[in-house]
């Protein structure tokens, strides 16, 4: 008996060891302290990805309105999507899994494919996308949709191919509890990171850090105070992509 239960105690613990995920690309730096924080120490602050599995790679996310650079009166617009290969059922857990980028704008979740936004004269940009159980955006070909479409009297955006940003997290103003991880998350809408010698320059006040795919980044140990976080997108050279939405900034406070 005593063999058995030391065999499956060593199971166990292998399973659990087994199914931690693995850190990669982490980097430790000493970060000073925020102008309004409640230490004066300099603490080392870690930034990583884990070796996530891709959820839901089949899942297909389809924009059927608006169409592109269709015109609407101001009011309200209508959006519709049809979602594929994806649990939508949000009846048990009621958390959003369909959220919409409105020009770069902080996301905003809906319970349902089909809804109205009540929109005023402009010219607008959508990303919409799915997201997991654990709220970041699915990532794969057919995860994400854009959209470009003016509300009245308004010109469209001048063409441009250059990929962009949609940002998932953090939001506007958003507050984290001392203690637990700061997560980057992020599309690169219209162009491949790899295919196209793309990469992303995360700053977060004096701190930085850059990422070549698209994958969350997670900080630990931030102190507690205010932060800026600024996301950019960049050629392997250095150089800044020149569109609009190539670069966003949030402010951030934690504590």
């Amino acid at each position: 008996m005593n063999k058995i239960l030391t065999l499956l105690s060593l199971i166990f613990l292998f399973s659990a060891c087994s199914s931690e995920k693995e850190r990669i690309n982490e980097e430790i730096v000493a970060m000073p302290p925020s102008q309004d924080a409640q230490v004066s120490s300099t603490p080392q602050v870690k930034l990583f990805q884990y070796e996530d599995q891709a959820a839901y790679p089949d899942a297909i996310l389809e924009l059927y309105s608006p169409l592109g650079n269709q015109t609407f009166k101001p009011g309200k617009v209508p959006f519709e999507f049809n979602i594929k290969n994806f649990p939508f059922d949000l009846n048990a857990t009621k958390e959003f899994k369909l959220f919409n980028i409105l020009n770069g704008g902080d996301p905003i979740g809906f319970y349902a494919p089909i809804f109205q936004r009540d929109l005023t004269i402009g010219s607008y940009r959508v990303v919409a996308y799915l997201v997991d159980e654990e709220g970041l955006a699915l990532k794969n070909f057919g995860n994400y949709v854009d959209r470009d479409f003016q509300v009245g009297e308004s010109r469209p955006f001048p063409y441009s191919g250059e990929p962009y940003l949609a940002l998932n997290l953090p939001r506007s103003e958003q507050v984290y509890e001392t203690g637990s991880e700061v997560i980057i998350d992020f599309l690169v809408v219209g162009g491949d990171m790899k295919l196209d010698g793309l990469k992303v320059a995360i700053e977060v006040n004096d701190l930085s850090y850059e990422i070549d795919h698209m994958a969350p980044v997670r900080i630990e140990n931030l102190q507690p105070g205010s932060y800026q976080v600024k996301i950019r997108l960049l050629r392997s050279d250095g150089k800044e992509l020149e569109g609009p939405f190539s670069s966003v900034s949030r402010d951030i406070i934690v504590g």
